[in-house]
């Protein structure tokens, strides 16, 4: 029996049919069988015929924005400024990975010629980074352009020169059907293989793509549960392959005593922007925010419950989500809570809350992740940071506001935070990661991955294994790998060698 799609407005709580159909195992083994061709067609195509594929797709987004934030908004209520912003942001992902392409060092291409060595004789040896083939790709609910179907994981793999399978997010079919729609028309405009991109629907849909012997990779953006339903099916499969999880954290603010002092209320406000933006379902929301007790500790607190009284209650995403949300509120029934002063209204419209407690009082309930506007302000005395500290689990930032001048408590806090993040950010708020070169969206159990990013130009890193040739004719070479020109960076004899 064919199972239809349904789409919500999370404004309403709503759900109305759509033309969509959930994708058959069957469908899905075809995909993933065009997928595997088409990898091959687009390491064929090169590394310019990648990049201008990259553009083309940034192009075709931009060409049909106010269709695609339209249908974004009608089902994520995340509002028409912030999935604007969004668009801009998946766009420019993708030139960025254009730009990689083009620039060549993800290649890590490396030459050893042939010589005398205090081992004896060498051979020819050459080496260099390859697609690993076809990707299978988990959109999230949270950011249904850039971490979607157009998101930085697509767009790292067809950098990487492997097709994606995306598995659309239920919680926005009709933004995922848009977005596909756009790029297999951008993938055809750009000359790239038929089944470059493709999407399929529905849970078993799922099931069945990491199970797909043409699937190489899996890059998932959700929460735990998900991840270990998906990792035990990838056990299961005769070739287990990687999974690269993003699965989001606790992320700690450290306020010390000096810098209470000298802005506490400035970063009291500043929390609760970064904990309430788009209805707090970032990962990375900041929480538990460590506070110095005493006056100045107090001044932090009354101007953080003065902000959250005038936040306007948000709908978050999805029914699943606002019912988890409501019971975990409910879970910390006896404790000090501070709320936003407007009661929730129709559909899947939330509180948004903050729970405030002494450090003695610190149980591992309040160290998990509760998805949406929710944090913990902890108050601390100064012998308690260091045992803070060590309690904290990993996370994928972690914030540490300090003195303008010297402040012992920054430096014990860093020292402590280094182990247990991805991220160190410094006087300022989580829920930002920029995409560039140098960022890094990662970080220790239970967070993520640890060795690998997310977010950023290294994410490529994913979808590439490592080929040496040992002897090779120069025919059978990649071209980045041939004598004489130098293509890309390259380390030659062990010395860097940039193009001339």
């Amino acid at each position: 029996m064919t199972e239809l799609i349904r789409s919500t407005d999370p404004r309403t709580g709503l759900a109305v049919d759509t033309e969509l159909v959930a994708t058959t195992r069957a469908e899905v083994a075809e995909t993933c069988t065009r997928a595997a061709v088409a990898s091959a067609g687009l390491e064929r195509l090169g590394r310019a015929g990648r990049a201008r594929l990259l553009r083309a797709m940034a192009e075709g987004l931009e060409a049909r924005r106010d269709e695609v934030v339209s249908a974004a908004d009608r089902e994520t209520a995340l509002g028409r400024s912030r999935l604007d912003g969004e668009l801009n942001r998946t766009a420019y992902q993708l030139r960025l990975f254009a730009e990689v392409v083009e620039e060549g060092s993800y290649l890590e291409a490396t030459i050893d010629h042939p010589g005398d060595t205090p081992m004896g004789p060498r051979p020819d040896l050459r080496r260099m980074l390859v697609p690993t083939g076809p990707v299978a790709v988990f959109g999230a609910s949270n950011f249904p352009l850039a971490f979607s179907v157009p998101g930085g994981d697509t767009a790292a793999a067809l950098a990487a020169g492997c097709a994606v399978v995306v598995k659309a997010h239920g919680s926005h079919p009709l933004t995922s059907a848009l977005c596909g729609e756009i790029l297999e028309e951008a993938a055809a405009r750009a000359g790239a293989p038929r089944g470059t991109i493709a999407v399929v629907y529905g849970r078993e849909s799922g099931e069945a793509l990491v199970t797909d012997p043409a699937i190489t990779a899996v890059s998932f953006t959700g929460g735990h549960s998900g991840a270990t339903a998906l990792r035990a099916l990838i056990a299961g499969r005769p070739d287990p392959i990687p999974f690269y999880g993003e699965l989001g954290s606790v992320n700690p603010v450290v306020v010390t005593a000096r810098a209470a002092a000298e802005r506490g209320a400035e970063i009291g406000h500043g929390v609760v922007g970064s904990f309430t933006l788009g209805g707090g379902q970032f990962c990375t929301k900041p929480g538990p925010v460590l506070v110095p007790a005493g006056p100045d500790g107090d001044r932090l607190i009354a101007a953080a419950s003065a902000a959250l009284a005038e936040v306007p209650p948000p709908a978050l995403l999805n029914e699943g989500i606002a019912e988890s949300f409501t019971k975990a509120i409910a879970s910390l029934s006896g404790r000090q809570l501070l709320t936003a002063d407007e009661a929730p209204g129709e559909g899947f419209t939330v509180r948004p809350t903050a729970v405030l407690v002494d450090a003695r009082d610190l149980d591992a309930g309040l160290l998990t992740e509760t998805f949406g506007p929710v944090t913990v302000f902890v108050r601390y005395c100064a012998d308690q940071l260091p045992g803070l500290l060590a309690r904290l689990p990993g996370s994928l930032v972690a914030t540490v506001h300090g003195a303008a001048g010297e402040d012992p408590d920054r430096d014990t806090a860093v020292e402590a935070l280094r182990g247990r993040t991805g991220r160190l950010l410094f006087d300022g708020y989580p829920t930002g990661v920029a995409v560039s070169w140098a960022q890094h969206h990662g970080g220790p159990w239970p967070a993520t991955d640890t060795q690998h990013t997310s977010v950023g130009t290294t994410a490529i890193r994913r979808f590439l294994r490592p080929v040496a040739w040992q002897n090779a004719p120069e025919s059978v070479l990649p071209e980045e790998l041939r004598d004489p020109a130098a293509l890309v960076p390259r380390r030659v004899d062990g010395a860097l060698v940039l193009p001339s």
